[in-house]
Order: structure tokens, then sequence, then C-alpha cells
């Protein structure tokens, strides 16, 4: 692929080989995530699978734009819909979708190098990191998160018409028209779709452009209409907030201590590449390398430290923010190279190689194990509940009631009875089995009515 300009901006279009390079990225995302293809479905995905049925077919978007939690899911569901449409009712399908997504938000990290402040060489390394790091697999591996995987795409895909929007001086339409339709299914892919808005400004700021320009009326016009937009999503996010499911589950709250979230988690998110990568940049004086960065991963991970049933966010809210210490281990690669030459350039293959080989290998390893041993008491009730002929009961279940219904519906075609003490109540019919789980994960005792 040949390298290309605009005549008109001089804006560089595409890097000399950005074909090979992105067939390279494509690879690093496809290995590292490989064996999580295996897996059966865990826990929620069978409640995305159910929720995909009503509101995917289009006599179910009215109810979709009413319901004001999944609205805000709206692309991960017609996803989802068409998902089983096309493939039916097996995982290896739906991970293949999510995995394909991932190789996509890879190569759109490859594309940030049309911003003259990052360059190709940088985001090419950052795209490279960003495939194969660890911390932000569970979006990856755990259909149910597929949210994550669109508002980053849908989010960064805005951010790259911003970009061409801010270094063309907002001489074309056509980059803020893109802006927009890209910033609104973004939107509908998930509310932290805001923090597009802030790293808007991010560019503005750290763009090379005159400042009189960069902050002018005419180039800001597209964004102040995004925020009034965004205004009135989030209004009407909490003018229902009595229908919406987070609100009511307690799990978010604007009263969480959001600052201590936020810290634990952007510190735990650096270590230990992020942390190293700070002090190489910070030793070579290169601060603006570092300050990007460090303004991607905070504005992106703020959105979601309104938490209160944690200390640190989840790893699949780290997808967005992951992204700026992408940025940093990038930039620290490139200023080492810069230092050393060809003649040490082995060192740094060296460190890449041990890079790739970690944090895919902890994927490989300790994280297919925990995400099969998250699969397993779904799958144990799928497998009781098929040799049932009446109503499933069930009690001490690791997942939300919701999650038992949608699974053994889907699988089963049976109906769940939640109850309270771990044995058949004196009604029950015929045929039906009592779910008992007590102990985590462990082989559940079971008990079938005999009457």
């Amino acid at each position: 692929m040949r390298s290309l300009r605009s005549p008109r901006y001089g804006l560089r279009v595409c890097p000399s080989g950005g074909d090979w390079i992105a067939a390279i990225l494509a690879a690093l995302a496809v290995v590292t995530y490989w064996r999580s293809l295996s897996l059966p479905f865990i826990s929620d995905d069978y409640l995305q699978i159910w929720l995909a049925r009503r509101y995917g077919p289009i006599s179910g978007w009215h109810d979709l734009i009413r319901d004001p939690l999944y609205r805000c899911r709206a692309t991960s569901l017609l996803v989802t819909y068409w998902t089983e449409r096309w493939f039916g009712l097996t995982p290896r399908p739906f991970y293949w979708s999510s995995l394909i997504l991932h190789v996509w938000d890879v190569w759109l990290v490859f594309a940030l190098g049309i911003w003259r402040v990052i360059g190709w060489r940088k985001a090419a390394v950052a795209a490279a990191f960003f495939a194969v790091y660890e911390r932000h697999q569970e979006a990856v591996i755990w259909y149910a998160a597929q949210p994550e995987l669109l508002v980053f795409f849908f989010g960064v895909l805005a951010l790259l018409f911003w970009i061409l929007w801010v270094q063309s001086e907002g001489s074309n339409c056509w980059y803020a028209a893109g802006f927009w339709g890209a910033f609104l299914l973004a939107l509908a892919s998930k509310e932290s779709a805001v923090a597009v808005l802030g790293l808007c400004l991010v560019i503005c700021w750290f763009g090379e452009t005159d400042r009189r320009i960069r902050f002018s009326p005419r180039l800001l016009l597209p964004l102040g209409a995004a925020v009034a937009l965004s205004a009135v999503y989030a209004a009407l996010i909490f003018v229902n907030q009595t229908h919406h499911w987070h609100f009511q589950d307690g799990t978010f709250s604007l009263h969480a201590p959001f600052y201590r979230t936020w810290a634990i988690s952007l510190t735990r998110m650096f270590w230990l590449w992020g942390l190293a990568a700070t002090a190489i940049l910070c030793h070579r004086s290169r601060l603006g390398d570092a300050a990007v960065g460090f303004a991607w991963a905070g504005i992106a991970l703020f959105p979601y430290c309104f938490l209160t049933y944690m200390r640190e966010v989840p790893s699949r809210h780290t997808y967005w923010a992951s992204a700026g210490l992408a940025l940093i281990v990038a930039a620290a690669f490139v200023e080492l190279y810069r230092t050393w030459g060809r003649s040490r350039c082995w060192l740094l293959y060296t460190v890449a190689a041990v890079m790739v080989t970690q944090n895919a290998g902890y994927i490989w390893t300790r994280k297919q194990q925990q995400f099969e041993e998250r699969a397993a008491p779904t799958e144990r009730l799928i497998q009781r509940a098929r040799s049932a002929r009446g109503p499933v009961y069930l009690h001490s279940f690791p997942y939300p009631l919701p999650v038992a219904e949608s699974a053994v519906a889907l699988e089963a075609g049976n109906r769940v009875i939640p109850i309270q003490a771990d044995r058949l109540p004196p009604n029950a019919a015929a045929g039906s089995i009592l779910f008992y789980l007590p102990s985590g994960t462990h082989m559940p005792a079971f008990d079938v009515a005999l009457r």
C-alpha cells in the first residue's frame, strides 16, 4: 500500500507498508485470544442473547427505545441478534464476532497515526501493545461485554474524523458529518461514549495548529452540538432512573467515591509496563508524549468510576483507557529507538517479545481458567434443566436470577422458579428439578420430584 497524501490539506492518509502492518496487528490479536474461542457462553451471555431476541427485530425497536438502559447498548443487541440469526446458538461465532471487533479496534489505534502529534511509527507500536494487552481481556473474551468494543470502535472513529477536521482547520464539512455520525453510534453503544468530548479537547489542546484557530468558534461548532446532544442523552437517563436497572441494583451512584476508584484503577492499569514507559519518557524529557497518554487514559476511565460494588473498575471497563496506556508505551519504545539506534535495537525486540509473551501467556493460562470457572455454574444448570420435565427450582445460584432464567429458557425451554430452601417445595410438579449450588462452582447436589 503506497503512502497517500491529501493534496489540499497535506494529510497523510496511509503509511508505506500499511497493509503489512495491519496484517501483523491482526495476527497478534488473534493469537492472543485464540484459546478463548473454545469457551462456552459465560453467565450474562445468555441474557445478552435473550435481550437481542426481544429488541433486535424491527418490531422490538419501539420497546428498545423506551428502555433507559438497553437503548444505550442498541448496537451490541443488533450485532447479537444478527449473529444468532446467521449462525444459531453456537458460542464460537459469537466469540469470533468479538475478536473481529477487537481487530478492527486495533486497526483504529493504528489509524491514530493520522494525528501529527502521534505519527505512524508510534501508532503502529501502540496498536501492537493494545492488541495483546491483558488488562482489558474481559472486554474481548466475555461476549456480554461487547458494548465496550463497539463504543471504542465508534468513539475512536469519531476521534479520527475530529482529528481530520482539526488538522484541516475546519475546511471540510464531511469530516464534521463523519464525526457526528460516529458519535451518535457511540452513544447508542454505551454511556461512556461521552468520553469522546473530553478527548476532542485533548486533540485540540495538544495539536500543533495555532491556538486561535483550534479553539475558534467555527472549529468547535460540531463539538458544541455534540455536547448539547450528550446533555439531552444524560437527562433522559436520569429522568428515567426509576426504570433504570443500574440505578436500582445499587451498582452505580453519583455519590460513589469516584476519585478513589479512578486513582486505584489508573494506577493498577499502568502497572508494570505503563510505569516503566512513563519513567523513560520523563527521563528523556518527553513530557508531552506522557501527557497525551495520561489525558486519554484518565478521561476514558472517568465515566466508569461511579461504581459502588468495587474499589476499582472491572477489567472490561479499562478497554477505552488502555489505548492511552498504549500511546505511552509506544512513545517510550520510539524514544529508545531514537536514542540507541540500530546498534542496540535487538534489546527493544527482546523487550517486545517479553511483553507479548507475558500478556498473551497470562490470557492463555490464568484468564482462560478463570473464564472456564465462571462458565461452569450456568453450564451445569443447563445440563440438568435439559433432563427436567417440569420447572427448575433454583437455590444458591452464584449469578443473578435473570441469567439463570435466560440460560434455561434458551437452551432447555424450561421455567426457573427461585426458592429459599435447599429442597423441593411440597407442591412441585412431577419431573421438576432442584438446582442447589452451595459452594461456588463445585458440583451441585440435586433432587428430583417423583410424584
